[in-house]
């Protein structure tokens, strides 16, 4: 082993507010052999492991005590990531990122590799406890919940790597994703500010990131910490969810939920810091809203996603996070969300401009009273309007209005409460006209029948209001058709191109704006149609490759409309993990057969992706469908034997003998009982999962 990185030492002090025992990061590099136990070169209070390779890493930590914790994955939530093409994202040159992982007190690591691991390098933080000073509590109604600063948890604001040029914003705050940040939950209130400031340090100096990746972290005991610098009420974009950071928000709950259930205190804070949050941006937590990928593995670069304005991470990536047990309250959470802090104003939208009308629009929580006024730059009231109901829109008649800046406040009344109130300008010289952000999704549109790649949808954002032309055009440039003619008015827009028709080939689209002036500005985007690969399905879409003769394989199928190259590859995690087939196949059916092995292993658990491309004249088609591999029976464990309940880890049959009575049940992942047993002194319990792998029996 030897010493990559000088131990980094690090000590904070904020006056009245924080008091923060050194805090260090010691990174090695392990040879990467299994079953290795290193000691640590100093005690430790979290681990983060980096590694190169195709397989993965497991590993467990020793405590002074001499005990053994219990095996954790190294990169479970691995997903946790800034986007691709900033400069966070190319500082990990190559490697995979582990979480950082709170262990307590350790000072001995062990290693558990599977696959081609190559290079392994583990990063160990210390961490002393912190005196935290109690925020303020005030009223939520009238401010935000109180939220320990930065200042307050210690951070360290020397090691920010956007210092020179500030931290990155997006034009607003549009969702929220919620994250767990994996780890041990045995840790104490008072520990929490030192478990942030150790993932500060990881996820700086370990990682390379410009800060810590997530814009809020609350622990079990209810208590908020800010996260990235930048400024709470502000579109910081942070880096949490590859592909969807810029525009959202990131909130982290420190531990892990897959297992452990949430705590009250901790959903009350992250419902009351969400109700907060979204209401600065006025967003409707109960809304859905569209986002384009910036790319990940499982959304391209480019695809637009509808997604619940308070979504988990699991939603946007292939991954657990923010842990069962959270993510099936989302939705609950949600409506506790929209029903704090009433009344509420959701997506303000103001139209027109001087020398003609200005519409406010807006919608309301409730049927509540409105108002909506308009001032000069003196403050002198030009205009007002008022009503009551669920939905805002009142007209400004401009037409006579002087040159200038003049400001617009819309608020909401009921029984005396009143909502955050919605305050912008009108005046500002007139939005430039301009096309941009054009794209054609899926770039290939397979329009065949199938389902799939049938449609397109065309987006693009437009400058000013403007009268708009969507042409279609082939590759020599002649015209096809259009596809929309008429008025459109300023932002980002998109529709669906159901009925294609047209032969395959390379095709363009043209959207052109003309403004008032007569000015016109166009962009253009091309794509492909090509109906070649049609009707790719795979059964079964899970298998268990253990050699028992059930669910051991599964069948790709797909249909070719002529003869093209074709490969078949098998991807995991973003990784290329094999290829199945690569040659030429004539047109027709196909059919290729996966025994679930990786050469003369067989698969690890987890999701595959079996990705299909067929070039043929025209282009390149590519389709995928997943199938997961489960080999891993259910695990049992006796709850209370005096209710007689039991946990399992998956949903599985249950077959339960107590004494000469038989029982089968289904059951699903988490706790069950058999109440009508209570008084027996004898059991014996096996799960058989949906794809036959059979647990060891409990017994008793």
């Amino acid at each position: 082993m030897k010493v990559v990185r000088a131990a980094i030492v690090l000590f904070v002090a904020a006056p009245g507010a924080a008091v923060a025992a050194p805090t260090s990061l010691v990174a090695r590099d392990v040879p990467a052999r299994s079953g290795l136990v290193q000691r640590a070169p100093e005690r430790f209070a979290l681990v983060g492991l980096h590694w190169r390779g195709t397989g993965s890493v497991r590993f467990r930590t020793r405590s002074g005590s001499g005990r053994w914790s219990a095996w954790q994955l190294a990169g479970s939530e691995g997903e946790d990531l800034p986007d691709r093409g900033t400069a966070e994202y190319r500082r990990m040159r190559g490697w995979h990122v582990g979480d950082p992982y709170w262990v307590g007190s350790a000072n001995r690591i062990q290693y558990r590799l599977s696959g081609g691991i190559r290079r392994l390098r583990t990063y160990f933080v210390r961490s002393g406890a912190t005196r935290v000073t109690p925020p303020r509590l005030q009223r939520f109604s009238t401010t935000q919940p109180a939220i320990i600063t930065r200042a307050q948890w210690g951070a360290n604001e020397a090691i920010r790597r956007n210092r020179a040029k500030g931290p990155v914003y997006a034009d607003g705050v549009h969702l929220a994703f919620v994250h767990h940040t994996a780890g041990s939950n045995a840790y104490s209130c008072s520990q929490s500010a030192a478990i942030v400031r150790s993932i500060e340090l990881y996820h700086v100096r370990g990682n390379g990131w410009d800060d810590i990746g997530y814009n809020f972290l609350v622990d079990k005991c209810g208590q908020i910490f800010e996260g990235r610098y930048g400024g709470i009420d502000r579109p910081v974009v942070g880096a949490h969810a590859l592909g969807f950071n810029y525009g959202s928000v990131g909130v982290s709950l420190i531990g892990n939920y897959n297992d452990a259930p949430l705590t009250a205190s901790a959903r009350a804070a992250l419902a009351k810091l969400l109700a907060w949050r979204l209401d600065v941006v006025h967003v409707d937590p109960l809304s859905h809203v569209t986002r384009v990928s910036a790319g990940n593995p499982r959304y391209r670069e480019g695809q637009s996603v509808q997604l619940r304005a308070i979504s988990g991470h699991r939603d946007t990536y292939s991954t657990s996070c923010p842990g069962t047990n959270v993510y099936a309250q989302l939705p609950s959470i949600a409506r506790e969300v929209a029903a704090t802090g009433l009344p509420k104003i959701y997506s303000p939208l103001v139209f027109g401009g001087l020398g003609g009308n200005v519409r406010f629009t807006a919608k309301l929580s409730a049927s509540v009273g409105w108002k909506v006024e308009v001032k000069d730059s003196l403050g002198h009231l030009v205009g007002s309007g008022t009503g009551t109901g669920r939905t805002v829109d009142w007209t400004w008649n401009a037409s006579l209005a002087p040159r200038g800046t003049y400001t617009y406040t819309i608020s909401a009344t009921s029984n005396g409460a009143s909502a955050r109130p919605v305050v912008g300008t009108v005046g500002q010289a007139a939005p430039q006209l301009s096309v941009s952000q054009l794209r054609v999704a899926p770039g290939v549109v397979t329009p065949n029948g199938d389902g799939v790649g049938d449609t397109a949808q065309i987006a693009y954002v437009l400058g000013a209001t403007a009268q708009l032309t969507v042409a279609l055009t082939d590759a020599a440039g002649n015209p096809v058709a259009t596809l929309f003619a008429g008025t459109m008015t300023a932002g980002a827009h998109s529709f669906v191109w159901r009925d294609i028709t047209i032969p395959d080939g390379l095709y363009r689209i043209t959207v052109s704006a003309q403004g008032a002036n007569g000015k016109t500005v166009s962009s253009t985007a091309s794509f492909y149609v090509d109906r070649n690969l049609v009707a790719m399905k795979v059964a079964p879409a899970a298998i268990s490759p253990n050699g028992d003769g059930r669910f051991d394989e599964t069948s790709l199928g797909f249909r070719l409309a002529t003869a093209a190259a074709t490969r078949v590859e098998l991807w995991r995690a973003g990784k290329l993990r094999a290829t199945l087939l690569n040659e030429t196949l004539p047109g027709g059916p196909a059919t290729l057969v996966w025994n679930g092995r990786l050469g003369a292993r067989a698969a690890p658990d987890g999701r595959y992706d079996l990705v299909v491309k067929a070039t043929d004249s025209v282009t390149t088609v590519t389709q995928r469908l997943s199938v997961t591999v489960d080999a891993t029976p259910p695990r049992l464990r006796l709850v209370s034997l005096q209710r007689m309940q039991f946990w399992i880890s998956e949903p599985a049959t249950v077959g339960a003998r107590f004494g000469a009575a038989s029982v089968s049940r289904n059951v699903r992942r988490g706790y069950f009982s058999f109440p009508g047993f209570r008084r027996a002194r004898h059991f014996v319990l096996t799960a058989t999962d949906p794809l036959g792998n059979v647990s060891r029996a409990l017994r008793r």
